[in-house]
C-alpha cells in the first residue's frame, strides 16, 4: 500500500529516502496514527518531506494515494464512538435555500456596515447565535461566522462559505505559487514564445553558420555571414493574485508561472490579494512582515516593463471603489486609485482572468477592474494568452 505511495512521490521529484520511508513504516508499526487519517496525514510529511518547497507536491500525491481512506477506516476493535465535537459545531450553521436568500437584506452600503459594526463591538457583551443583529453564528447577521448576509465582515470563520464578506476580520495564510510545476505548461510557453519574438534587439555581430556554409559552397570561397543577435529584450514584471477565491485556480496559475519563469531572462513578481493597495509582498508566509511599497516598486521599475496582472478581480465593488474597502485592512486610498498609478506608470499593462470570459458579465467587479484597463483583460486560456501578448508587443 505505502510502496506506491512512495515511488509517486519521487516521481513528482520530492527528495525523498529509502531511510525516511522506513520511519514512516517504523511509525506506522508502532500504532502511533492507528485509525486517525489526519495524524497519518502529518505522521508521512513529518517523516518524507524535509523542505517546505515540497510540500504541495507531497499534498498532491497523498490526495491521489490515499483519497477516500477516510470514509473506508475499519471500526473493528473500537468499542465505544463519540460524536467529534467539530460535527456538532457543524449542525448549527446557518444553511438557507436560494429563496431564503433573497429574503435576507444587506445594511446598505460599506460606510453603513463599518459604523454598524463599531456600534455593535461597543454594544455587545456576550456570545450571540442565530440571529440577524449582533456578532454572532448561524445567523443573517452582517457579523460573525457559519450564517448568511449579502454583504458582511466574516469574524471567527475557517475559511469562506458563501463569498460575500466585505471584510475579513481573521488572519489568513497564504501559500506561495510552485514555480516548478512543468504538467500543461509547454502550450503556454509557446504563447509566451511569440511576446519574445515580437521584442528582440541587438546588432548585426552573431555569427550565422548555417548562412557562412551556404554563401561560401554558392561563391567558392569563405563568406562569413552575421546576423542581428537574437537577445530576449523583453523585461516582465508580473503580479499575481493569491488566496481566497483564486485557490480556485492555482493549477493554472501555477503553470503559467512556471513558464513565464523559464521563458523569461528579465522577469520579477510579487503577490497581491484581490486588489493592489500601497504594499505587495514576494513571500505569502512573510507578507504581513516584508512588504514592498507599491510606491517605491514604480521608482524602482522602469516603464519599459510589460506589466501582466493575473487574478479573477471578484471581489466586493468596494475593494476598488473605496478608501478603506480592502478585505484585510483599512487602505488609506482606493483600489481603483492604485490601479490607474500602475497603469499609467506601465503603459504596456494587461490583466489576464482565469474566469471563463462568457462569466464577467455576471461580476460587477470584473468590469470595473476592465474599465481601469482600459479594455486590456483577457481569459487565461492559449487563445487569451496569444491576444494578450499581441497586445503587449505594441
Amino acid at each position: 500500500m505505502f510502496i506506491p505511495f512512495f515511488l509517486e512521490l519521487k516521481a513528482e521529484k520530492v527528495p525523498v529516502t529509502l531511510r525516511e520511508f522506513l520511519s514512516l513504516i517504523e511509525g506506522m508499526e508502532k500504532g502511533i496514527t492507528a485509525f486517525d487519517v489526519e495524524a497519518f496525514y502529518f505522521l508521512a510529511r513529518t517523516a518524507l518531506v524535509k523542505d517546505e518547497r515540497y510540500i504541495d507536491r507531497f499534498d498532491r500525491v497523498f490526495r491521489r494515494s490515499f483519497a477516500g481512506l477516510d470514509t473506508v477506516l475499519p471500526s473493528a476493535g473500537i468499542e465505544e464512538a463519540t460524536i467529534p465535537e467539530e460535527w456538532l459545531r457543524k449542525l448549527a450553521e446557518k444553511y438557507l435555500t436560494e429563496e431564503e436568500k433573497r429574503l435576507v437584506e444587506a445594511l446598505g452600503g460599506f460606510d453603513k456596515l463599518m459604523e454598524t459594526l463599531r456600534q455593535r463591538l461597543a454594544e455587545q457583551t456576550g456570545r450571540h447565535q442565530g440571529g440577524s443583529k449582533w456578532i454572532g453564528t448561524a445567523g443573517t447577521s452582517p457579523f460573525g461566522a457559519y450564517g448568511y448576509n449579502p454583504e458582511g465582515v466574516r469574524i471567527g470563520q475557517e475559511g469562506s462559505r458563501h463569498r460575500r464578506a466585505v471584510k475579513v476580520w481573521d488572519r489568513r495564510e497564504f501559500k506561495d505559487y510552485d514555480d516548478t510545476v512543468e504538467l500543461g505548461t509547454r502550450n503556454i510557453k509557446v504563447a509566451l514564445k511569440r511576446l519574445r519574438r515580437w521584442v528582440r534587439e541587438g546588432a548585426a555581430e552573431e555569427l550565422d553558420l548555417s548562412g557562412t556554409i551556404r554563401s561560401t559552397a554558392e561563391h567558392g570561397y569563405l563568406d562569413v555571414v552575421t546576423r542581428p543577435e537574437r537577445r530576449n529584450a523583453v523585461k516582465l514584471l508580473m503580479f499575481f493574485d493569491v488566496g481566497g477565491s483564486m485557490n480556485d485556480h492555482i493549477r493554472v496559475v501555477e503553470e503559467l508561472f512556471s513558464a513565464a519563469r523559464a521563458e523569461f531572462r528579465h522577469m520579477d513578481y510579487f503577490y497581491f490579494h484581490n486588489c493592489i493597495y500601497e504594499g505587495v509582498w514576494k513571500d505569502n508566509r512573510r507578507r504581513r512582515a516584508d512588504i514592498t511599497r507599491t510606491a517605491e516598486l514604480l521608482r524602482t521599475y522602469h516603464g519599459d516593463y510589460r506589466a501582466i496582472f493575473v487574478g479573477d478581480a471578484s471581489m466586493s465593488p468596494y475593494e476598488i471603489s473605496h478608501p478603506g474597502g480592502s478585505v484585510e485592512h483599512w487602505n488609506d486610498e482606493s483600489g481603483a486609485l492604485w490601479l490607474e498609478r500602475l497603469t499609467t506608470h506601465f503603459p504596456h499593462s494587461i490583466w489576464l482572468n482565469p474566469v471563463p470570459e462568457s462569466d464577467w458579465r455576471h461580476t460587477h467587479s470584473i468590469g470595473m477592474v476592465r474599465a481601469l484597463f482600459g479594455g486590456r483583460m483577457f481569459p487565461l486560456t492559449l487563445a487569451g494568452l496569444q491576444a494578450a501578448t499581441k497586445e503587449l508587443s505594441r
